[in-house]
């Protein structure tokens, strides 16, 4: 049976801590998720490959198995000596009463363990499948969370959206509430792997990616945004049509206004996580234009603004 290096499969350093492990998962999982790549095998197999690495790695107890596993492998493979999975033979560990031993599951058992949508290679249950069947017991046990990658665009993280879910054999139908943001976690409650002899079943966590968005930069609830503003308007004062995710509003612009000038406008930002009904606030950052096709007149015209202004220029300095 091959070793299986499941830190080369998610590019982290064995010594990688838990938060550089998810996030390397999570930027896989996007690449290689069967829904971008329909019918794509490859991609699949990829996909589950990234899956059970994480499984693995992204769990402290069965990291400390598999880094227990991955070292005997390693020492095996500096004394050249050969055995199941690349240099570890399960027959020639003695376990000792306190000590639980490795062996196989069946299919069954590894569904009933980590949902019915994921699938492990011989190698990870030769590892986790004893360990995990001699935990299983007529005693309710609760069922194991799982979690998800849910993209959502940002006028969906404005209003709130909802999502069809394929869970295993179920599907389900996930609501995303107003203001998440990349990172932001959303619990559904028994929606996890089912509990075993009467168990409750675990939870599903959605873990939620804000996709880029042309218009807008966010920082937290509050928005930014460039405006342009012509040359006579920033010039004399005016009004300009500013996008917010609600609609078209029009902003007074008055007269000296500067390049790079921010404008505040209040509750056109994102809800709030906790407190949908409060929002933060758009940061319209002024951008000046020249107008478009200037005719001959005006320009004829700024020229004589600029030589009126000339004289004053120079007798400030």
């Amino acid at each position: 049976m091959e070793f299986k290096d499941y830190y080369t499969v998610l590019g982290v350093a064995a010594d990688a801590d838990e938060a550089t492990i998810k996030k390397a998962y999570r930027t896989l999982a996007r690449q290689h998720h069967p829904d971008i790549h329909p019918g794509d095998t490859a991609a699949e197999d990829r996909f589950k490959a990234i899956n059970e690495a994480y499984q693995a790695l992204g769990d402290a107890e069965r990291r400390r198995t598999y880094d227990a596993r991955r070292q005997e492998h390693q020492e095996a493979q500096r004394r050249g000596s050969t055995g199941h999975a690349g240099g570890f033979n399960r027959s020639d560990r003695q376990a000792t009463p306190n000590q639980r031993t490795t062996g196989s599951m069946s299919p069954d058992d590894l569904r009933d363990l980590f949902g019915e949508d994921v699938a492990f290679s011989d190698f990870f249950s030769s590892i986790y499948g004893r360990e995990q069947a001699q935990e299983r017991s007529t005693t309710p046990q609760h069922g194991r969370d799982a979690e998800t990658i849910v993209e959502v665009t940002l006028a969906e993280a404005l209003h709130g959206a909802s999502r069809a879910l394929q869970i295993g054999e179920r599907r389900i139908e996930a609501r995303i509430p107003p203001g998440v943001r990349t990172g932001s976690r959303v619990r559904l409650a028994g929606q996890g792997s089912p509990g075993r002899a009467g168990g409750a079943a675990g939870d599903l966590y959605l873990e939620i990616d804000v996709l880029p968005d042309a218009r807008f930069t966010r920082d937290g609830d509050d928005l930014n945004a460039e405006i342009a503003v012509d040359l006579f308007t920033a010039a004399a004062g005016g009004e300009v049509r500013v996008v917010t995710l609600d609609g078209t509003v029009v902003l007074k612009i008055p007269p000296r206004t500067q390049a790079a000038r921010t404008f505040r406008l209040r509750g056109k930002g994102m809800p709030r996580l906790e407190q949908p009904s409060a929002r933060g606030d758009l940061y319209a950052r002024a951008r000046l234009v020249l107008p478009d096709e200037l005719s001959e007149t005006e320009i004829e015209t700024l020229r004589t603004l600029q030589q009126a202004r000339q004289p004053a220029t120079s007798a400030k300095r």
